[in-house]
């Protein structure tokens, strides 16, 4: 065991120095006693903030080992024990919007046990997984669905006359997506047992008039209120030639009151029964609410105001750094710091450097300014820089305007969430030829977060789409060659790139890009063998041939650069009458990718060539470390190497004497 760390699984629970700011004294541990929600219920108040702080601990404990998103889930625990000490999940299902402030809802639904494999291999998901557990009812990983879904669910059940509350727990950053006021805007009869649960902790709805804010949300909640309130309508609604007009006049007469205190908002106005703004850790004041909308028949959404990172102090400060992070230490916070030459840390700087010198230049992101490399661009030029939050579909479509107004627009997107805005890439971008860059980050093996952050679909997509030019760095040079060269050219353009560190350098790097060609990094002319690859793998395909090589077989090595368009004439020519084998290798599907089309290409014109192609197959990729992921796909060094090995043995099989 690491020095500083709790053994909570098999130990009794204990408390080290290093974690004095935390606050926490335990005698006993409670979270152990915890094998589903049910046992919360006998728990006294004072249990109840012990067992706060002791998951506050082992989460705390495990994310500094795992990695993993900290501060959110910091954030949620008591709102997650009033949830569970109320609702009976699983038939009070609960969907945990994005899912990464999932972690106490996985303690106190049987999983602690496991809670230390959190996000390793064949461990615990960082996510909701329907897979894992029966109290995980849909599974989530991209912002902005656990409306629409707990409106589906609970339209399903309706139609099957099944009872029970869904609730919806969605933070105010995915509330911004246009999905989740597509779900608000579509309520129905059918979902009177919706419960939507506002997570805000960052933003206010509503002044912040706290006593008069939360008794007003009480007494409208109670039963004895809502009863009357139906009663009312439905005998004044029976006057005739009055009654609406009355019922409309109390309506008017009700919505000034509450008025007085605290604006009417959107909620209100599209049918839901407003409750807020509530303190999210006072877990108290929040069960009380939730036994009142527990009886309710109406559409309800609850507004609870949470602190990111609640607990520890560092993640309390500075929340940005602590919500999706690496494994660190507990005592200062200090990050295992990610390689210098990273793509995303190349990226970084190579748009600050092309932005110095060319005032047209704008970057957008959509909530990962951090992650995509653009805090620096962000500081250096602000008025240049757009942050439009969870909202990938209008920063494509943003970008698009930015371009048709003469700017170069430069849009920061992480792979898996790219897919999200197919349709802008198409319609709003690509038809019209608009010159907006997109810097396609952590695009092919996504370590640690699963299926649902996977960047395998990008080169699919992306290849199918007219006037789109796609590009795939191997190396840091490469990477900002690829960068100069897009923003110089009056069409869109992709790059994709992995979460890894640039391959080593090479003179084949520093030739300038030419429209549709690779390069040949690794050459000899006693080498039958040629290995293709898209840039993301380029290491791994490397450490392929170094294996062959000291087993005796030559291999060349051609970096694609450009995955569209592919001068097809010249790579055929490269290839012809040069190489008896080649092996296509390519960090994304195999389906539609790259890899398949030259491989026809070579099949239909170059027949005496033995090919094959290794890429992710149809299959989804679950969490763990890159190579872990790679391994399953058959995409190592050592399983490319042996792929090759068997390319050359049908080669020789072929070319035997019969």
């Amino acid at each position: 065991m690491r020095k500083g760390f709790v053994e909570y699984t098999s130990q009794p629970f204990f408390i080290y120095p290093s974690l004095s700011s935390l606050n926490i004294y335990m005698n006993q541990p409670i979270l152990s006693s915890i094998r589903e929600p049910k046992d919360l219920r006998s728990l006294s108040r004072e249990n109840i903030r012990a067992l706060a702080q002791e998951m506050r601990s082992v989460i705390l404990e495990t994310v500094s080992a795992n990695g993993g998103h900290l501060a959110s889930n910091l954030g949620v625990i008591e709102l997650t024990i009033a949830l569970h000490r109320v609702f009976a999940s699983p038939e009070d299902a609960i969907i945990w919007d994005v899912g990464h402030q999932s972690y106490p809802h996985k303690l106190l639904t049987g999983r602690y046990e496991h809670f230390s494999s959190l996000r390793l291999k064949d461990g615990l998901s960082g996510f909701p997984k329907r897979e894992e557990s029966p109290h995980d009812i849909f599974n989530t990983g991209h912002a902005s669905t656990s409306i629409s879904a707990a409106e589906g669910i609970l339209t399903g059940r309706f139609l099957q006359h099944q009872g029970g509350k869904v609730i919806a727990v969605i933070g105010d950053g995915a509330l911004s997506g246009g999905m989740a006021f597509e779900g608000l805007l579509n309520v129905m009869p059918q979902t009177e047992n919706l419960v939507v649960i506002l997570n805000d902790n960052k933003m206010s709805i509503s002044p912040n008039i706290r006593a008069i804010s939360e008794y007003l949300s009480r007494l409208t909640v109670r039963k004895s209120y809502q009863q009357c309130k139906y009663l009312f309508k439905m005998l004044v609604g029976k006057i005739p030639f009055l009654g609406r007009r009355i019922n409309f006049l109390v309506y008017r007469l009700k919505r000034g009151a509450k008025g007085i205190f605290y604006k009417n908002n959107l909620f209100t106005d599209i049918g839901f029964e407003y409750v807020g703004p509530l303190n999210g850790h006072n877990e108290r004041e929040l069960e009380k609410v939730f036994r009142n909308v527990k009886k309710l028949h109406t559409p309800v959404l609850i507004h609870v105001e949470t602190k990111k990172g609640k607990g520890y102090s560092l993640a309390e400060d500075n929340p940005a750094v602590f919500h999706g992070i690496g494994p660190f230490n507990i005592a200062d916070g200090k990050i295992e710091k990610a390689s210098k030459n990273s793509f995303t840390e190349v990226f970084s700087q190579a748009i600050i450097e092309e932005a110095e010198t060319r005032g047209d230049i704008v970057a957008i992101t959509a909530a990962m300014a951090q992650g995509t490399g653009l805090q620096r661009f962000q500081q250096r030029f602000p008025d240049r820089f757009f942050d439009v939050g969870i909202a990938e579909q209008h920063a494509v479509t943003f970008a698009a305007g930015l371009a048709a107004a003469g700017l170069r627009p430069i849009a920061a997107i992480y792979s898996t969430f790219l897919q999200r805005a197919i349709d802008q890439i198409i319609h709003d971008v690509a038809l019209q030829k608009l010159p907006v860059v997109f810097a396609i980050d952590r695009a092919g093996a996504v370590p640690y977060d699963g299926e649902t952050h996977q960047g395998l679909y990008d080169i699919c997509f992306l290849r199918s789409i007219p006037h789109i030019t796609v590009l795939a760095p191997a190396s840091a040079a490469e990477m900002r060659a690829m960068l100069h060269w897009a923003l110089h050219t009056d069409t869109p353009v992709a790059i994709r790139y992995p979460k890894n560190t640039c391959a080593a350098e090479c003179p084949a790097f520093a030739l300038p890009l030419k429209t549709g060609c690779g390069v040949l990094t690794v050459a000899s002319d006693k080498s039958a063998l040629l290995f293709v690859c898209t840039g993301g793998i380029y290491r791994e395909t490397t450490e392929a041939a170094e294996i062959l090589r000291y087993a005796g077989i030559p291999a060349d090595i051609y970096n694609l650069r450009f995955l569209k368009p592919i001068d097809e004439s010249a790579f055929v020519e490269m290839i012809r009458d040069r190489y008896q084998a080649v092996l296509f290798v390519e960090d994304g599907c195999a389906i539609g990718g790259v890899g398949q089309y030259l491989e026809c290409l070579v099949q239909k014109q170059c027949a005496d060539i033995q090919t094959a192609v290794r890429a992710f197959p149809d299959t989804v990729f679950m969490q763990g470390s890159r190579h872990d992921i790679l391994e399953a796909a058959g995409l190592t060094a050592e399983q490319l190497a042996g792929a090759a090995r068997t390319l050359c043995g049908a080669l020789h099989h072929q070319n035997a004497p019969a």
